[in-house]
Formats: C-alpha cells, structure tokens, sequence
C-alpha cells in the first residue's frame, strides 16, 4: 500500500485494488452434504468408467449446478418432491436429460449410503415423438456424389459416414489404424463404449453383396485424398475435425450440393435402411450400426422400402456385379477427352 494517508484517492483506489484481487477461503463441504456426495459421485467408477467421454462431460456440467445450488443440503433430507422442485426449472427434453442426472446420481447416493433413491418418483415430461434427422433419399445421395468430386475432402467424409453408418463422433476419428489384419474396420462407440466391426477390405456378407458399390466408392475416395493423417477425416490444414464442426461442415457442403435439411446422422439412418431393404435382419442391421436395442433399430428402419425387400431374390443378388463407376474422377495429366 502507499504510503499515503487513508483518504487519500490513491491510497483508496490501491485498497479497493488490492481487495478485488483476494478470493475467498473455500469452504469444505460438511461431512453427509449433498457437496460432498457430488464431488464423491464425480470421482466414482460409476461416473468415470460406467459412462461415455461425451455423457460425461453433459452430467458434469448438471451436476456442478446442483452442487453449486443445494450443496448445503443433506443427503439424508434428500426426497423425490426436491427433485421434483429441481427439475421444475425446465421442460421436454431439457427436464428429462437433467432427470437421467439425478437418476444416475440418485442410485449411487442409495448404494452409497444406503438410503431409498430419491429419484424413484420422479416423472419425465411427455414428449411428443419425432423422427428425428431425416434420411437421405436415393436421389440426394446421388446429388451429393454428382457435385463433389471423388478426391475432395468432402466426398470422403460423405463415403466413409454412409459406408460405415456410424455416428459423426466415431467416424471423425477413424484411420488407417482402426482397419485390422483381417480386414475388418474396428473400433468403440462413443456413446455407449461398444465395439463395432465392420467389412471394409474382405468379403460382405451374403446380404449385404448388392452394396459393394458403395464400398468400392469408399475405397476410390481413400486412394484419391492427397494427404495422408492418423484420421481420415480433416481440415484444409490436415488437422482431424471436432464433432461438432464436422456434423456442421457436412451440413453446409450438402446445401452446396443443393441437399438441404440433411445431415450426418442422417446417412447414419440411409445405411441402417439400406441394410434392412437388402434383406439384413435386426441383429445383423445392429451389429453394423451399433445399436444394441431392437426398438432403436426398428424406429431407425420404420420407413424402410418393403417392396425392395420382397423383390429381391437370392438369385438377383448372386448375379455379378460390374465394377462401380466413380463419377466426377479427375483426369490423369495428358488424359485425352476421347
């Protein structure tokens, strides 16, 4: 402080400086507090391996919220009717995403000391049903192909989401290194920790023959990038994508194409049905895709062509197919237009 009298505008303004700049002493959560059990929950194996990376990180975000409003609380005097009160602040989907917060939160608290879960009453708010992200059509798929060339950088990405049917936050990080000896494109779930294998360099399965040429378009596109990364999915810079910008990217390089109100996801949708108009059955359209619950898979497939599945024969399937044609593939230098 300076040495100044204590009216003085300059000492004043160097104490209300100096007072700005001390944060006040933490208080450590009482012993059976609802601060406590949070910070004890965040540090348990039911929270830190029971749950994906990205689940995670939402739930922590909810749980800091009710650490920071009724961490003063007693575990004890937690009831359903607090929930209830909790949960009162929001609705839809926001009121039933922080309800599996407390539900999860709320087990651990009854195992952990040996109360009734509080969570048990709690409702969830009725939402009307929805579709969700809608599908790509065949002729958006082939829209989307007409315009970006087999060696952009968008084309691949397009090849390797339908192909795969797997969710943006596990496609931006395929590479090379998940494809393994036997040919099989390998990896786990985000989202739910799962392993899933798919045909990638061998034999499809009977099935699924009459989509080699989607495979093939996959491949042509892999041979056609020009830089070569742990993923393939990247930046101009050669950097792999976020989730989030990549499912954006995806959007806007779609509506360039002039496919619009389409996504990721959506092909994710494209390929579960493609598999279930080849005559896959739910365990094998599961095992492709992920899904682990039938009722998913059914609402993933509801709109599904039957006529296709009931006109084709194994006979048809078993007929030859020609190599696939790549479409907008650039010339070789001095390739001649005849």
């Amino acid at each position: 402080m300076p040495d100044l009298p204590p009216g003085h505008p300059d000492f004043l303004a160097a104490y209300a400086e100096a007072a700005g700049s001390i944060k006040p002493a933490r208080v450590r959560p009482g012993s059976g507090s609802l601060a406590l059990a949070v910070e004890g929950y965040l540090k348990s194996d039911v929270f830190l391996v029971g749950l994906a990376e990205g689940t995670r990180a939402v739930r922590r975000r909810m749980l800091d919220d009710i650490r920071e409003r009724y961490g003063h609380g007693r575990v004890l005097d937690l009831r359903t009717k607090h929930i209830e009160a909790d949960l009162s602040r929001f609705t839809g989907h926001a009121r039933n995403n922080h309800l599996k917060a407390w539900r999860g939160f709320g087990k651990w608290l009854a195992e952990t000391y040996k109360i009734a879960d509080p969570t048990t009453g709690a409702k969830k708010a009725h939402v009307a049903q929805s579709e969700g992200h809608p599908p790509w059509s065949e002729d958006e798929i082939e829209a989307f192909r007409a315009h970006w060339p087999i060696n952009t950088s968008e084309r691949l990405a397009f090849e390797l989401i339908f192909w795969t049917g797997a969710r943006i936050s596990d496609v931006v990080r395929l590479g090379p290194g998940n494809v393994d000896h036997a040919g099989w494109l390998v990896f786990r779930q985000q989202k739910t920790g799962g392993e899933v294998a798919i045909p990638f360099d061998r034999a499809l399965p009977d099935f699924a023959e009459t989509m080699s040429d989607d495979l093939a378009l996959l491949h042509a596109a892999l041979e056609a990038r020009e830089s070569r990364h742990m993923t393939w999915i990247t930046t101009a810079h050669s950097r792999s994508r976020s989730v989030k910008a990549a499912g954006q990217w995806l959007a806007a390089k779609a509506r360039a194409a002039g496919v619009h109100g389409r996504s990721a996801h959506g092909l994710r949708k494209s390929r579960a049905r493609a598999l279930a108009e080849a005559g896959g059955t739910s365990a094998q359209i599961g095992a492709w895709t992920g899904h682990e619950s039938l009722s998913e898979i059914e609402r993933y497939i509801r709109n599904f062509s039957k006529r296709r599945v009931l006109s084709s024969t194994k006979n048809e399937q078993k007929v030859p197919t020609s190599a696939a044609k790549v479409p907008n593939q650039p010339k070789k230098t001095g390739e001649s237009n005849a």
